[in-house]
């Protein structure tokens, strides 16, 4: 792992001088700053995956583009120097934090990338243009960075997933990896945004993992009722077998799902976490909620009731205080029949 301090790089001819060792791979990870132990996760990964011989680079670049607020631009966190000691603590070789000037230095770009109707859901509908903003800056570091793998985390699932699409639509040539989401121990996905929440919101905000993680159990435990059901002899009602083993509840369930499935998947999923949401709505310091969808990863429309398998993402957005916090978590339905 890199000892020495990180280069730190502010322009683009910078940039393009760094040497880049023969027959390597380089990684980049791209982030809007004040780094955490999430993004510490990404460039280790990145690390990981470029070998000692290989060259991690880290972006720092807050991108007026994706910001529909000036008040919210000029609010975000902008750490530098502690980004750095992050940076090289985790294992980068490089820093490029360039200023908005070297990025964009025409002013804002009259050429973008378009997210299109992807863009325009849950967060593309609760941030107007966020998504093109987003993808015209990725676009923009992929061609000056030039490298063979870019990581980003599963925190910003629809982020990642159109940065996926856009990729393979418009043959960037480069690997998207994915780096699972990086919690606090009482569950809190970690975001830049965190440190503005005061004990009070802290404690209101844990209603979003709560939330998925109780409609993760949920489901879970849906799934192994069904398993469990499909045991028995069939000559025998999954109800009937259930109570005879002493599990009342479990036959109240199973009666249930039987008179619903499979839609009862879908919809138990999001009723399990909306019963966290709405108790946090009640709360001293009240959680707001934006959303909350159940959607398939590769467009981020919404799952039907009526679907009963395949890969799902829980996705959450939220108002505590005057903080927006997100998160998610991916969801494997199985088929309850």
């Amino acid at each position: 792992m890199t000892t020495a301090p990180a280069t730190l790089l502010r322009t683009a001819g910078e940039l393009h001088a760094l040497a880049r060792p023969a027959g390597a791979r380089r990684a980049v990870v791209m982030t809007m700053g004040a780094l955490h132990e999430g993004h510490a996760a990404l460039i280790r990964t990145a690390r990981a995956a470029a070998g000692p011989d290989g060259q991690v680079l880290v972006t720092v670049f807050v991108n007026p583009l994706q910001f529909g607020e000036a008040a919210d631009l000029d609010r975000y966190p902008r750490t530098l120097e502690a980004d750095l000691a992050v940076a090289v603590e985790a294992g980068a070789d490089a820093v490029f934090a360039p200023s908005v000037e070297e990025v964009y230095p025409g002013g804002e770009p009259q050429v973008r990338i378009t997210a299109g109707p992807m863009g325009e859901r849950l967060e593309g509908s609760s941030r107007p243009g966020h998504f093109d903003g987003m993808l015209t800056v990725v676009a923009k570091l992929l061609h000056l960075t030039r490298p063979d793998a870019s990581f980003y985390g599963q925190k910003d699932a629809q982020q990642l997933a159109l940065i996926r699409r856009m990729v393979r639509d418009l043959d960037f040539g480069v690997d998207i990896v994915a780096v699972p989401t990086v919690r606090d121990p009482d569950g809190l996905a970690l975001s830049s945004r965190n440190r503005f929440l005061s004990a009070g919101e802290r404690r209101t905000a844990l209603a979003l993992s709560k939330a998925l993680f109780a409609a993760r159990d949920r489901l879970a435990a849906q799934q192994a009722l069904h398993a469990r059901a499909r045991t028995v002899r069939r000559r025998e009602g999954r109800a009937a077998a259930l109570t005879q083993l002493g599990e009342a509840r479990a036959a109240a369930d199973t009666q249930a799902v039987a008179r619903a499935r499979p839609e009862v998947g879908p919809a138990a999923v999001r009723a399990a976490a909306q019963a966290v949401l709405d108790e946090a709505a009640q709360e001293d310091v009240p959680l707001v909620l934006d959303y909350l969808a159940l959607v398939d990863p590769a467009d981020f429309t919404e799952i039907p009731d009526g679907r009963g398998s395949g890969e799902a993402v829980l996705a959450v957005a939220a108002r505590v205080g005057t903080t927006r916090l997100i998160d998610n978590i991916p969801l494997t339905l199985g088929a309850l029949t």
